[in-house]
């Protein structure tokens, strides 16, 4: 497979630029009600889970459960792949829908999250919206890096980045590097994505 897929139509052109999502820095001093936030959140248990199955023939699907936070990857309607995700967080809320891969993009970079980095190097602020952050003078924006991208709505996409188990970024489907990978590489343009959002099962 090739390291880099890009696949651009005329109808997609302008989703090129619209950003997804970034990573949630250690570092959060510049936004401390997210924090307090993440302290609340509820915790998924993480896992990683790769077999690919060689008799395993067919379509393949993506399925995405914001309410349990996991992804799974099927071939033929056999479970090849299943992990531990992070959709986005309170205000950037991932939208369930059922749509389909329609951009492969190996070395992603944001357009709109990212940081303010100083002329020397220093990172002046993280997880900044370039849209609503003013930027520092004499800094630069540099765009949040975003992996292993695969777009299947707007500025929605699946990509490697850090996964802490609760919802935690600006709407992208986060999973781990090892993962991210494997859904990339087995992916397909078109391929269908189902992001769904069942209740919650209240144990009496």
């Amino acid at each position: 497979m090739n390291s880099l897929v890009r696949y651009s139509f005329p109808m997609l052109l302008p989703l090129v630029f619209i950003a997804g999502c970034t990573e949630l820095p250690a570092d959060v001093g510049v936004h401390p009600h997210r924090t307090a936030q993440a302290r609340r959140a509820s915790h998924h248990p993480a896992f990683e889970r790769w077999q690919d199955e060689p008799s395993a023939h067919g379509e393949g699907k993506i399925v995405v459960n914001l309410t349990t936070q996991q992804a799974f990857f099927y071939r033929g309607g056999v479970l090849i792949g299943r992990t531990t995700i992070s959709s986005g967080r309170r205000d950037f809320e991932t939208p369930p829908g059922k749509y389909r891969v329609i951009q492969k993009d190996l070395h992603h970079v944001s357009s709109e999250y990212g940081q303010y980095v100083s002329r020397g190097g220093s990172v002046l602020m993280h997880d900044v919206d370039r849209n609503q952050d003013e930027c520092p003078r004499g800094a630069h924006f540099v765009g949040a890096s975003m992996p292993y991208f695969l777009r299947f709505t707007g500025g929605y996409g699946m990509h490697a980045g850090l996964v802490p188990r609760f919802r935690a970024s600006h709407g992208c489907i986060r999973l781990p590097p090892t993962m991210a990978k494997h859904f990339y590489e087995a992916a397909e343009i078109g391929m269908p994505v189902e992001v769904i959002e069942p209740p919650t099962m209240v144990q009496r």
